[in-house]
């Protein structure tokens, strides 16, 4: 098994079967790129559409539910929200894999530092994003055992 070694001007060298891991990885995050484009796509097509849909919904069911009648700039608003902060962790590991098969395409280095830089911003991006539902859940956690305990001594 070749390992990466440091050369004498202080360079990290990769030996070709990690470049041929690295190859793969940017393709793989090529394939998911694609895929993420297309998710996309479908919740800005859902979020031009949801409004339409949940006002027919709620005008034939024979009781009106408020929730259907939250308003439908409210939803598609939602919607197209959840679709931007979706794009960037995607356009990321999109510039990631193009960069890094070019760079082995050209054999350049920089392009290689250019394309972990594009990686390094979709990790950081998804772990703020984590970091932020995990709050939001327990904050929501929070208020529903305040409100529960509220409930039961009323």
């Amino acid at each position: 098994m070749e390992e990466t070694t440091f050369q004498e001007d202080g360079r990290l060298y990769l030996g070709q079967e990690a470049q041929g891991f690295l190859k793969e990885t940017a393709k793989w995050a090529y394939f998911l790129s694609i895929l993420g484009f297309i998710g996309i796509a479908f919740i800005v097509i859902i979020a031009l559409f949801i409004g339409t849909i949940f006002s027919t919904l709620n005008s034939m069911s024979g009781n009106s539910n408020p929730i259907m009648g939250i308003g439908t700039g409210v939803i598609t608003g939602l919607y197209l929200v959840l679709a931007v902060l979706y794009f960037f962790p995607v356009f990321y590991l999109f510039q990631f894999s193009s960069k890094m098969k070019k760079a082995f395409k050209e054999n350049d280095n920089d392009l290689i530092s250019s394309s972990f830089e594009y990686l390094k911003s979709h990790y950081k991006f998804i772990g703020i994003m984590g970091l932020v539902l995990v709050v939001i859940y327990s904050v929501i956690i929070l208020f529903s055992i305040i409100a529960g305990g509220i409930a039961a001594f009323n």
